[in-house]
């Protein structure tokens, strides 16, 4: 993909887009475009540390957001919280899986889509686990295969909304990816 002026505005756009839907009151948990973006990013950009940027830039975009929304007494989410950087790693982690995504592919994007909501969901519990990370009681879970156990079976509904977010959002980027190059292609030849 050439970087130019007007796919730099594009992924700007794409960033305030993701990250606005991303603190929608009333969005189911799990249900944002993040994901998608950072195996778009992975898959596309062709240089490699720049497709860090697209996800990553989204999400601290959003968590801003959410933490001006949070002192402002508006909702109960803090944007900023300890452990984040896990979370930013994570998203990197991400990237990375796109690296191996054809962007044509339609296979490879799902697959891609699958093993990286899935990996989130494996990573980002299992930390939460490890961590001390609070239960739906306000409890932290038990440092046993019942606390992680309950870790996991709590976070299947956000796992579910991850798949369903992630492979819609994917076909978003990638198949207006396809749309704009086909189109552009086919108006330059014309």
């Amino acid at each position: 993909m050439k970087i130019n002026k007007s796919t730099i505005w594009s992924f700007i756009l794409l960033v305030v887009i993701a990250a606005v839907y991303r603190i929608i009151p009333g969005r189911p948990f799990g249900f944002a475009p993040q994901i998608a973006m950072a195996l778009f990013a992975g898959s596309v950009i062709k240089d490699k540390k720049y497709s860090f940027l697209l996800p990553l830039l989204s999400m601290f975009v959003s968590d801003a957001l959410y933490e001006v929304l949070y002192r402002s007494g508006i909702t109960p989410i803090a944007g900023f919280y300890g452990g984040q950087i896990t979370n930013y790693i994570l998203f990197a982690g991400l990237t990375v899986i796109g690296f191996w995504v054809k962007k044509s592919n339609i296979a490879h994007i799902i697959g891609g889509s699958l093993v990286a909501a899935t990996v989130y969901f494996l990573v980002s519990n299992f930390v939460v686990w490890i961590g001390g990370g609070l239960a739906l009681n306000n409890l932290p879970y038990a440092k046993t295969w019942t606390g992680i156990t309950e870790c996991y079976t709590a976070a299947i509904p956000f796992y579910l909304n991850s798949i369903y977010a992630t492979l819609t959002f994917s076909v978003i980027l990638f198949g207006a990816y396809y749309l704009v190059n086909k189109y552009a292609l086919k108006n330059t030849l014309a």
